[in-house]
């Protein structure tokens, strides 16, 4: 049975998972949008409130990321907004952009995160040796210090070149429109593909999370 302190940090975890992820979503369908695609618009995803974000993915949204709090003491889940695949092929280099916008939302919020941390450790409202992820100690550094790690968590391990995973449409980015085409249209069959390249990135995010969140830390937080 889970402490007072633990069901605190429990509740502050679920906030920082919820805002980042529906920040991460809109980022996407407002990107979408932008490039000309409605799709996300319409289903209510070019919003800040979570209520459609949860009404499309509630496994994802409220079930999982408890689950994974009561396994491993920290929060995961998934989210999605749609889009027109048919657009997605016709405008390859939106639809790369669009990949490309909900991992830059969180490296965003991390950023602010981060930034809001180290002012405030300089002013003297947190101490230097408070711990970002502590069950117990100050609230608003403990949320902030969640933000942190969770927001470039989420961005690293969605820019892998992988599918499903946003990394490898963004590619699409650098790539000419023919070949752009070419990949999007292989991510939108690539079926057992993108089962493989979810358990792949499982396995080595970790390699890469690692160094991000140094460089994050020694620049954002002065560590």
């Amino acid at each position: 049975m889970l402490d007072p302190d633990q069901l605190v940090f429990g509740l502050m975890w679920f906030v920082v998972f919820l805002f980042s992820t529906v920040c991460h979503e809109a980022g996407h369908a407002w990107a979408a949008l932008r490039g000309g695609d409605t799709t996300a618009y319409h289903g209510g995803q070019v919003s800040l409130d979570p209520i459609p974000h949860i009404q499309r993915e509630p496994f994802g949204m409220l079930i999982m990321p408890w689950l994974s709090f009561f396994m491993n003491g920290w929060m995961m889940g998934w989210a999605s907004a749609p889009y027109d695949p048919l657009w997605a092929r016709r405008y390859p280099k939106r639809a790369a952009w669009m990949s490309l916008a909900g991992p830059m939302a969180n490296f965003a919020i991390a950023i602010v995160a981060g930034l809001s941390i180290r002012i405030g450790r300089g002013m003297g409202f947190f101490q230097p040796s408070e711990g970002l992820l502590a069950a117990s100690g100050d609230a608003v550094l403990t949320l902030l210090g969640i933000a942190f790690f969770l927001n470039i968590l989420l961005g690293t391990f969605n820019l892998l070149p992988l599918p499903p995973l946003d990394g490898f449409t963004a590619i699409g980015i650098f790539l000419p429109e023919a070949t752009a085409a070419k990949l999007e249209e292989f991510r939108q069959t690539a079926g057992m593909f993108q089962i493989v390249g979810l358990l792949v990135a499982w396995q080595i995010g970790g390699y890469f999370f690692g160094p991000v969140y140094a460089f994050a830390s020694a620049v954002l937080l002065g560590n």
